[in-house]
């Protein structure tokens, strides 16, 4: 089969495209990315001595060249990863979301059913779900929770899963949608909480936490995200919609304290800063379903996960020191 991967050089995308490249010798992945500032060329490089793999720069939003690559490619699936997806930006600029999440959606899923495509896959978020009280560690989000969302990044993410959603109704398009928990590990652009604590901390720097810390996130290793993915897109049911969480809890303070002991470093680099608008509470995911029809199930604890992360990290600080540069963006151009 000849899947096309879209947001493949970015943080989850570049992960999959590892994870399935070398798995699946046999198929051919093309890697879609636009490059956008959190789009790395170097995430992905090292996968153009494989035969089946190929990267392509391009726009999702961008209906001509869609249409030109999935002439010329005759794919049989698709896989959504692009999107905008750092809150703070959203409630900075919230176009750029709806044009990428929203309208960059609907233009594949146009070109998947003037082509053809066997399956369309979304990849969304939990936070669609909107958020849990701190006090009720008994709710979770199940695939039948209502969408409530909070901010535009998790608005725009709604919007295009109940597009996708109305596609397969309307059109007949095959489709799935995958809502996943807070990702962690490797190739994780420096805005996000965890490499922004390893990063600050290794420069001794303060290290910023919304309010008092005490909102919980469930962390989900990337592998196993991606892991669970390739088991929805392969086996799963067309027309549904599978959660994918970590079953690790943590507030942001005891994920910052975490990282802090593994590095060495003293707490007192934490600064409290004035809390993000809107911030969700908790988000808590349950994944009975993907379990019970898939047969998925997380490789990583949380303790396993992060001290790994950390480890690379640490083992990759130019990698980090090229995104904090600027340098990163001349990656693909040097290459051309």
């Amino acid at each position: 089969m000849k899947f096309l991967v879209t947001g493949g050089a970015g943080f989850i995308g570049s992960n999959f495209m590892h994870y399935e490249v070398k798995k699946y010798p046999n198929d051919v992945f093309v890697c879609l990315d636009a490059l956008t500032y959190a789009g790395n060329y170097h995430n992905i490089e090292d996968l153009e001595e494989y035969d089946n793999f190929k990267f392509v720069h391009g726009d999702i939003t961008d209906r001509e060249f869609i249409y030109d690559l999935f002439k010329k490619e005759k794919f049989d699936v698709v896989i959504n990863f692009a999107a905008e997806s750092h809150v703070d930006n959203s409630i900075k600029n919230p176009s750029i979301f709806l044009t990428t999440n929203i309208i960059g959606t609907s233009v594949l899923m146009d070109a998947c059913l003037e082509y053809g495509i066997k399956r369309y896959h979304q990849v969304s978020t939990d936070e669609v779900y909107g958020d849990l009280p701190l006090d009720r560690p008994d709710l979770l989000f199940t695939e039948d929770t209502p969408l409530h969302t909070s901010s535009p990044y998790s608005s725009s993410k709604a919007s295009a899963d109940l597009l996708v959603m109305a596609y397969a109704r309307t059109y007949g398009l095959p489709v799935t949608i995958s809502r996943c928990s807070n990702n962690y590990g490797p190739y994780q652009f420096p805005e996000k909480l965890i490499p922004v604590v390893i990063s600050k901390a290794l420069n001794n720097e303060p290290i910023p936490v919304y309010g008092t810390g005490e909102n919980v996130r469930d962390w989900i290793h990337v592998i196993d995200h991606n892991i669970g993915v390739d088991k929805i897109v392969r086996e799963g049911k067309t027309g549904e919609i599978y959660n994918l969480g970590g079953h690790s809890e943590r507030t942001n303070l005891e994920v910052v304290k975490t990282i802090l002991k593994q590095l060495g470093k003293s707490e007192d680099f934490i600064t409290f800063v004035a809390d993000r608008k809107g911030h969700d509470l908790r988000y808590a995911i349950d994944s009975t379903k993907a379990e019970r029809e898939l047969g998925w199930n997380r490789t990583y604890t949380f303790e396993e996960g992060i001290k790994e992360t950390v480890d690379w990290y640490l083992n990759h600080q130019e990698w980090t020191n090229n995104i904090l540069s600027g340098e990163y963006k001349n990656a693909y151009k040097e290459n051309e």
